[in-house]
């Protein structure tokens, strides 16, 4: 079969020169944009590898072998591209199949033309970027590669060095970067001749027991799909549900964001009533120093819809069931994970009083599904811990704040004994991984009858912080600045949800 050319030498090319079956080519660097260097890249079904050099920079490419003849590369013949439009011509009356990839190989126009003509790419192609076209004519076969600048005019660019004979990729072929202190990337590919500037991101430093500060969200199994929870009944800023414990049947409410994304790992926050209140009563309540706002004051600082927030109901308002409580919390969350998507890596609570009891002890059985627990007025008595084997030694990132004045739960006892408890298994981790006793060291403390210290221990792992709070009260989380209550009491004030929300906020 002969072509006839009715195109000029600058937009007219015979494909019968090239001796290149492919050429993978591209860069390879951090996600600050610096190269890399010394990155293995491996063409996986090919077999062939390469290093990256000292500007990141990498080539894998296969040359024909000498003495291919013309007729063997099939050669269309004369086609040319000028201004975008793509010009054929034949002798006989045969197909003309034209396919467009992109440049990684995925098939992004076919179209099916007759006889002799020519067909505006633009129609095609509207995206800036590089593309292949394959056109066949019966069992002939030629491909190509132009460039577009994405402008609605349809401005394409091709060279007569820029031709190339496109081999296709063998089916799952793909192409790995491997770089030490990085995540190995994958990238399938379609065509093996390609231009690929891809970035590594930092691998996380892997631990015996926990995540890295900063870590990557952590998908629940809920992530993408939509939730079969079917509700109690709405209540105001929350739905209530219902769950089996046991032979008991347990209520807890869910507040979902308003930009809830199905799609996005959410952190969770499970806020655990005090003596005398119930779980709703930290879903909405009228404003005083024990509800100034939904969940501790926390829902309000969640500006970008981050959280899914959580508050559970004790039976009889009261967190004496032991184990059972702790089931009623395990089961929640594992209900929570696999109907809404959820970090799982970024589970926090918080309580005051009774619920700062119940937190104290779930964070001491929870270590590896709860990250870091905030309790207000933490008393040194323990509801229910699993003993022996079962007593789960591990570290857990806490925060307490606690007035020095409470008569109801004693802060020097506080101080003394459940500070130490938690201190004595978040020391800075050894050579093993294994966390060593922080319990020597103590607390800075506020001193006169104004003012608050929050002092952050120092010899703890920087995983696992502990924040140890006190100010000048007594029972009450709503710590302020202006002393007791009596002259000067403005709960109002507090300051402590901001600051629970930066100690949740650095994980």
């Amino acid at each position: 079969m002969f072509f006839k050319s009715p195109f000029s030498a600058a937009c007219l090319f015979a494909f019968c020169g090239m001796a290149s079956a492919y050429t993978i080519s591209g860069s390879v660097s951090d996600d600050q944009g610096n190269a890399l260097s010394g990155v293995a890249v491996d063409l996986l079904k090919e077999g062939k590898t390469a290093t990256t050099d000292a500007q990141g920079k990498f080539t894998i490419q296969e040359d024909e072998p000498d003495g291919i003849s013309p007729a063997s590369r099939k050669s269309v013949g004369y086609i040319g591209v000028s201004n975008g439009i793509l010009s054929y011509s034949q002798s006989g009356a045969s197909p003309v199949q034209v396919k467009i990839f992109n440049s990684l190989g995925n098939q992004v126009f076919g179209k099916t033309l007759q006889g002799s003509g020519s067909y505006d790419l633009g129609r095609a192609v509207k995206a800036r970027g590089t593309y292949f076209a394959q056109v066949s004519v019966g069992s002939a076969r030629q491909n190509f590669k132009f460039t577009t600048d994405g402008s609605n005019g349809g401005t394409f660019g091709m060279q007569a060095d820029e031709a190339v004979l496109m081999k296709e990729a063998a089916q799952g072929e793909a192409i790995r970067f491997v770089a030490d202190g990085f995540e190995t990337l994958t990238v399938p590919l379609g065509t093996l001749d390609t231009t690929l500037n891809v970035k590594l991101e930092k691998a996380e430093e892997k631990f015996k027991f926990g995540y890295a500060l900063g870590n990557k969200p952590t998908p629940s199994k809920g992530c993408g799909t939509t939730s079969k929870l079917q509700k109690v009944k709405s209540v105001e800023n929350g739905d209530q549900f219902q769950i089996k414990v046991g032979s008991d049947t347990r209520d807890y409410f869910i507040t979902l964001p308003k930009n809830y994304d199905n799609k996005k790992p959410h952190k969770v926050l499970f806020a655990l009533h005090c003596y005398g209140s119930r779980g709703e009563d930290f879903v909405h309540h009228a404003a005083d120093y024990d509800h100034p706002t939904p969940y501790y004051g926390q829902q309000v600082l969640d500006k970008n819809g981050d959280y899914i927030f959580v508050s559970l109901d004790a039976i009889g308002g009261l967190w004496t069931k032991g184990q059972g409580d702790h089931d009623f919390f395990a089961q929640t969350l594992t209900t929570l994970n696999e109907n809404y998507c959820v970090d799982t890596s970024r589970v926090f609570i918080t309580g005051f009083s009774f619920g700062a009891m119940f937190s104290y002890s779930l964070m001491q059985d929870m270590q590896s599904r709860v990250r870091a627990a905030a309790t207000y007025a933490v008393a040194d008595y323990n509801i229910w811990l699993p003993e022996g084997d079962n007593m789960k030694n591990l570290p857990i990132a806490w925060m307490n704040v606690h007035g020095v004045n409470d008569g109801r739960c004693d802060y020097n006892r506080a101080k003394n004994s459940a500070l130490p408890r938690i201190l004595k298994r978040n020391g800075k981790a050894d050579a093993n991984g294994d966390f060593t006793d922080a319990s020597s060291e103590k607390p800075q403390e506020v001193s006169g009858n104004t003012g608050h210290v929050c002092y952050d221990f120092k010899n703890v792992d920087e995983r696992f912080p502990v924040k140890w709070c006190s100010w000048p009260g007594d029972h009450q989380w709503t710590a302020h600045d202006t002393g007791n209550m009596g002259v000067g009491w403005n709960w109002e004030s507090t300051w402590v949800p901001e600051e629970v929300h930066k100690f949740f906020e650095q994980f």
